[in-house]
């Protein structure tokens, strides 16, 4: 019995050695005749391991060499407490901070001698966006958002635990540009319905807009969002792969099936800020609801020019709010020079634009939302000291759905199931479980923020100012970041 069994494992063992011989020799001769690879050729099979390697190294260095502060865009200690905050772990370390305050942009707050005692703390006061100059003005109730990401970019399970998280969490969500999905409605959230250059969901049969859709959708959603540009691609339009058009996405968006769907580097029919604005009263006299702008931003033409047109055509032309993206924003996928290169980083944008608010008597009308890369409490503080009313964040969200930073978002590969159509992928991402994450890593992030404001003396979020903030501009050396951007007076421009 025990030879048979010996004879059968070596013919196996024989047959199996015989096939990876012929597969060897395969690639073998593949690599010496094919003319595009060098290392391929000059080094036949080995050259192989090189490939693996390449695309294999930087899960190597996430899991393996890179230390916790290291990684971009994400590193691992910014990750692992969104992950505990998202399971409500706490984010409670010992032993100290991994944190080096030496660095150049580290941010320091200003903790007052004697802290706000927890019965004199006050909760964070609401906002209405649009009061005074719409039928229905929005009541935002949340520091920290969900900024915009299409379904389409992202599944449906994400789609669904995000709409439910938002519910339970009182923060709004906002649609991206890819229409309103019957799972935005699933959790009966605040939405945010964004109005993006191709007017997907929100067009007629010729892709303009329609005013008939966007009277549908004002009984729905709590306002519109004109999406001018985002910092991750600005002056770049977008492009949904023909793959992941399937009918459902088609008929959201209202554009064909199984076709590539190209939405424009910008609206065709906004060409100036005059046309802008008229289109920012037009929407909110027709739907009632406060209408926003989100674009990045590259200079101070465009915010100094708006600020004069609204001034001189009044005031019930300008946006409710507007968005500005930094230039490290980018959930989804986008060429790597704009995304390297192109549009300021939220650091310096977001001071910039309120300054020209401050500057032109405009901040009390218009609300500021920042976004781009703002994921911790830490980092939605400095927006609010900045000036900032609220912070949009994707990424911060898709980490508390389980996003594990694979960078895979344009493959449909995604292997956590949140920007994947592959439904066997989809099914590691469970709904009932995902949304209390998100609800959680919402609510933390506002207390978190009201417990530095605590620290810094304030009895809540809304009453930090540039001065209860400082910047590292070199090791050992900080700033205030009053004294980096002194508040401007009214109608003073600075040249």
């Amino acid at each position: 019995m025990s030879s048979a069994f010996d004879l059968i494992f070596f013919s196996i063992a024989a047959m199996l050695g015989v096939a990876a011989v012929g597969l060897i020799a395969v690639w073998f001769i593949q690599d010496v005749t094919q003319k595009k690879h060098s290392i391929l050729r000059n080094y036949p099979v080995i050259g192989r391991l090189r490939y693996f390697f390449e695309i294999q190294g930087k899960y190597f260095r996430q899991y393996f060499f890179a230390n916790d502060r290291d990684e971009m865009p994400f590193n691992r200690a910014t990750r692992g407490w969104i992950y505990k905050n998202s399971k409500n772990k706490g984010s409670l370390v010992g032993f100290g901070s991994t944190n080096d305050l030496r660095q150049p942009g580290s941010i320091i707050f200003v903790n007052a001698a004697f802290p706000i005692q927890e019965e004199d703390q006050l909760p964070t006061p609401s906002l209405r966006i649009g009061e005074g100059y719409c039928e229905q003005p929005f009541e935002a109730k949340s520091i920290i958002n969900i900024s915009g990401m299409s379904y389409g970019a992202i599944s449906k399970p994400a789609v669904r635990a995000l709409s439910l998280g938002a519910a339970q969490a009182g923060c709004w969500m906002n649609t991206g540009e890819g229409g309103l999905a019957p799972y935005h409605l699933e959790g009966d959230c605040d939405l945010i319905m964004q109005i993006g250059t191709a007017k997907y969901g929100i067009r007629d049969e010729h892709g303009n807009f329609s005013a008939q859709r966007a009277k549908e959708l004002s009984k729905v959603v709590k306002a519109f969002e004109i999406k001018l540009s985002q910092g991750a691609k600005p002056g770049k339009g977008g492009l949904l792969p023909a793959g992941k058009v399937h009918e459902e996405i088609a008929s959201i968006r209202g554009i064909p099936v199984h076709q590539d769907s190209i939405s424009p580097n910008r609206h065709k029919d906004i060409n100036n800020i005059d046309e802008l604005l008229d289109k920012i009263h037009y929407i909110r006299e027709l739907t009632g609801r406060p209408v926003g702008i989100k674009t990045a931003i590259g200079g101070w033409n465009f915010i100094n020019e708006l600020c004069d047109s609204i001034n001189r055509r009044g005031l019930e032309y300008a946006p409710d709010f507007l968005t500005i993206d930094g230039g490290e924003g980018g959930s989804g996928a986008a060429p790597q020079t704009l995304m390297d290169h192109v549009s300021l980083p939220i650091a310096e944008a977001l001071p910039r634009v309120v300054d020209a608010l401050l500057q032109s008597d405009l901040k009390k009308r218009i609300y500021v939302v920042a976004a781009g890369k703002l994921v911790t409490s830490a980092e939605g503080a400095w927006a609010l000291c900045a000036g900032a009313d609220f912070v949009n964040t994707a990424r911060g969200f898709m980490f508390s759905l389980g996003c594990i930073q694979a960078m895979r978002c344009h493959l449909n590969t995604c292997p956590t199931g949140i920007t994947t159509h592959d439904e066997r992928l989809q099914n590691g991402l469970v709904v009932e479980e995902k949304y209390l994450r998100v609800a959680n890593y919402a609510r933390n992030v506002n207390k978190e923020i009201n417990m530095i404001a605590h620290s810094c003396g304030l009895r809540h979020a809304r009453q930090f100012k540039r001065e209860h903030v400082r910047i590292v501009e070199t090791a050992g050396k900080s700033v205030a970041l009053n004294i980096l951007y002194p508040y401007p007076e009214p109608n003073k421009k600075k040249i």
